[in-house]
């Protein structure tokens, strides 16, 4: 792989942490802490889902957070031919 090539991989990778960081700050620093009280006034299954990001939904986000990590770096690697398979 050329230079130019890890290059461009890496800042590839980088702007897939930032988007996904983004995300995971967002779902739980924003959600969960700052707008807690204005979310809560919104229910969601019976809990109020300020609640419901801080307790649960930022885990299943977290989750989906590392599927989508996944998937993508499996397609970079393909594009840029450092696949394992």
């Amino acid at each position: 792989m050329t230079n130019e090539k890890r290059q461009a991989y890496w800042r590839r990778n980088l702007r897939y942490l930032f988007i996904l960081l983004f995300i995971w700050f967002l779902v739980s620093y924003v959600f969960g802490i700052f707008l807690v009280e204005p979310l809560n006034q919104i229910r969601l299954g019976g809990f109020k889902l300020g609640f419901w990001f801080a307790q649960q939904g930022s885990i299943y986000v977290f989750v989906v957070l590392i599927f989508v990590y996944v998937r993508w770096m499996n397609k970079l690697d393909k594009e840029f031919d450092v696949d394992e398979i």
